[in-house]
């Protein structure tokens, strides 16, 4: 438990430092008050619009004020939909939810067997088409490999939607465009960290007492290989987060990253402020359930 508690003090910090840099953005363009009014208000009217926002007040009133709200979840109304911004971001993450675990998924399948098998046939013909692909995957931009999977699935084929969040199957193509580059950096890490541990005295020890390639893999090996593979994996969901505002955006997917992007072009400052915060929030609780992870695979950890 106080191994919890300490992960949950430090992702609650993480989330203050977060929140002061979105507040601190507010002000990065110089006068907010200038960047938020229409571009043909009077200073009479600019006027009225700082006392209104409350921007006429001393920068560090104003920031104490941000958090206390922020810590209830209140960033104000949004500008351009007249509603809470927290319930706007809030109606969007199911949707960037269901899309973030198609692309983890796919990374998985992906990158699980492909890692494995490069592993095992180390210098070999498939270690060679694994290292190509893993490579392959990490070069193409993912708005590139989004507008490919629409021209051959979509328009060429018929397959596949192009567009919108209807169905399963408009997850297919926005999820394989979110997690190709992801599947090719975890199949690059699981098949160095698998050659690393194939390598080991107790790999070699196992096969001396007659276990056979498949067990010693799977059930020796593999688990010792899997920490820097979930440390990763990990990480990646930011990745994945900020992957996703690109293919919602190429997608026109309903999520809170296309939703991002719009609250950026018409200045919607409450709504960015919420999804950041919110954005960050998720990866907080990816990160605490890895450091839970990792003392479920290694033992040594849960001793320390």
């Amino acid at each position: 438990m106080t191994y919890l508690f300490q992960r949950l003090a430090q992702g609650i910090l993480v989330l203050l430092g977060v929140t002061t840099i979105v507040f601190g953005l507010t002000f990065l363009s110089g006068d907010p008050a200038v960047t938020l009014a229409p571009l043909n208000t009077t200073r009479e009217e600019l006027e009225l619009f700082r006392q209104r926002m409350g921007l006429d007040r001393p920068v560090p009133v104003q920031y104490a004020d941000f958090i206390a709200s922020a810590v209830q979840g209140d960033f104000g109304e949004s500008f351009r939909y007249h509603e809470p911004a927290m319930g706007v971001v809030l109606e969007r993450v199911p949707a960037t939810l269901r899309l973030t675990v198609v692309a983890i998924l796919f990374s998985l399948l992906v990158s699980v067997p492909l890692g494995v098998l490069a592993a095992v046939h180390h210098n070999g013909p498939i270690d060679a088409i694994a290292r190509f692909l893993a490579l392959l995957g990490q070069s193409v931009p993912s708005f590139l490999l989004g507008i490919v999977l629409i021209l051959v699935f979509a328009v060429g084929l018929r397959w596949l939607p192009s567009s919108g969040g209807a169905g399963w199957q408009s997850l297919i193509l926005p999820g394989i465009t979110v997690g190709g580059f992801s599947a090719a950096l975890l199949t690059r890490v699981l098949r160095s960290s698998l050659i690393e541990a194939l390598g080991q005295e107790y790999v070699r020890t196992a096969y001396a007492k007659g276990l056979s390639r498949r067990a010693v893999v799977l059930r020796h090996a593999l688990r010792n290989a899997a920490l820097p593979f979930v440390t990763l994996l990990g990480l990646q969901v930011g990745f994945l987060l900020s992957g996703a505002i690109v293919a919602e955006t190429i997608f026109s997917y309903p999520g809170m990253g296309r939703l991002a992007v719009e609250a950026i072009a018409t200045k919607d400052i409450p709504v960015v402020q919420a999804f950041v915060t919110v954005a960050a929030a998720i990866v907080v609780l990816v990160n605490l359930g890895v450091d839970l992870a990792y003392r479920a695979i290694d033992p040594r950890i849960r001793l320390s």
